[in-house]
Order: C-alpha cells, then structure tokens, then sequence
C-alpha cells in the first residue's frame, strides 16, 4: 500500500471530483479497509450476508453517498471506516434480533419452562455500542481511544499521533475505558 502521504493527496483529489484519484484511493485503501473488516467480523458476528468482502463494500458505498463528506488524511478516513464498520455491524444486529423476535409478525408467549434462550452474539454487538455511545458522554477521548484502538484496530503510537497525546495518556485512557465499560455491561 502506498504511503499515508500518497493516500492523503488521493484523497484530497478525489474529493475535489477527479475520477482517477478516487478509484486509484478505493484501490489503495482496499487492503486497509479489508484488515478493518476481517478484525471487527472476528470480534462480532458474522454471517452468510456480511462478511469482509460485503462489510468493505458497504463501507465504501456510505463513503461515495456521504458525498460532501470532508476527510483529511488517510488517518481520518481509517477513523471513519471503523466508525462506519461498526455502524453496519450494529445496524444488522438489531435487524436480525428484530427479525428473531418475529419483526412484524404476531408475538406468541413461549413457555419460559422451555429453555429457550436467544443467541447472544446480536446482544452482545448492541449491548457494546449502546455502552460505548453511553461512555462517550462520560469522557470522549476515552471512548475514542476504545473506537480507534478496537474499532480501527490502530496501535497505541497511532491512537496518540492521531489524537495530538502522549501514548501514556492512550494507555490511561484505555485502561480506565476498559475499567468503565466492563461495569457497563454488567
């Protein structure tokens, strides 16, 4: 893959409508954009309708209909690409647990004798972004921290170029979001 430079001027190129660059960018980035994928698939759900081929592709076509979008570097487009990964991770999540849960058909009571339990994978995926939205508003740059470092899969060092901090100030945060979001989920 072409250096965080080359990728940024595609970018800047592509969004003032050169055609070229955008496919050269798309091009570029795919690899980035597939290890994203594979990384939050293996954390969460995966299904027969989204794997990394369509959860990259999904991606891309929220990128091009966002349109206006302003991206500044490939950093910040690594950023978006998580925050949109987890978005359609979570969006089909609460699809499937509405359809698991009749979506629009009648609702008949189960005996609860039965046994029956649900899958907790599409739980598990919206009960970890509803706390993670909710820790947001606790402290920000701490659940920033958690979204680029789980999210983007990016690393400490990168986690603190791209927020402007010291990589202790990464592991601080980390630790105490960890900390914060375990008692959340419980």
């Amino acid at each position: 893959m072409e250096s965080s430079g080359a990728l940024t001027d595609l970018l800047h190129r592509a969004q003032a409508g050169e055609a070229a660059a955008a496919d050269a960018f798309f091009r570029e980035s795919y690899p980035m954009l597939e290890r994203l994928a594979r990384a939050r698939l293996r954390a969460h759900l995966r299904t027969p309708t989204l794997d990394t081929g369509a959860l990259v592709n999904e991606a891309c076509l929220r990128f091009v209909s966002a349109g206006r979008l302003r991206i500044e570097d490939s950093t910040h487009f690594r950023r978006w690409a998580a925050r949109v990964m987890r978005s359609v991770i979570v969006d089909l999540a609460r699809r499937r647990q509405a359809d698991r849960r009749g979506g629009k058909l009648v609702k008949v009571t189960l005996d609860p004798a039965l046994g029956i339990e649900a899958p907790g994978g599409e739980d598990l995926v919206i009960r970890v972004h509803d706390a993670l939205e909710n820790f947001a508003s606790i402290d920000p740059r701490a659940a920033q921290v958690v979204e680029l470092r789980y999210f983007a899969g990016m690393t400490e060092i990168e986690v603190a170029n791209a927020l402007g901090v010291t990589e202790r100030t990464i592991r601080r945060d980390w630790d105490k979001a960890r900390l914060i979001l375990s008692e959340m989920l419980r």
